[in-house]
């Protein structure tokens, strides 16, 4: 098995889990965004931080 560096682990659970998603069409957008990028609707939540599938 290959040896996973904890600092690669640690920026991949922070793509998969630190963003917001648009209530309207579903699409992903960056923490910083105020307007969706793909229907530019201004209702964004943050992802939930619930369980993670591996």
């Amino acid at each position: 098995m290959s040896h996973i560096d904890l600092e690669d682990l640690e920026i991949a659970y922070r793509h998969r889990l630190h963003y917001k998603v648009c209530r309207d069409c579903g699409a992903k957008n960056p923490l910083k965004a105020i307007k969706c990028r793909r229907c530019r609707g201004k209702n964004l939540r943050a992802k939930k931080k619930g369980t993670i599938k591996k």
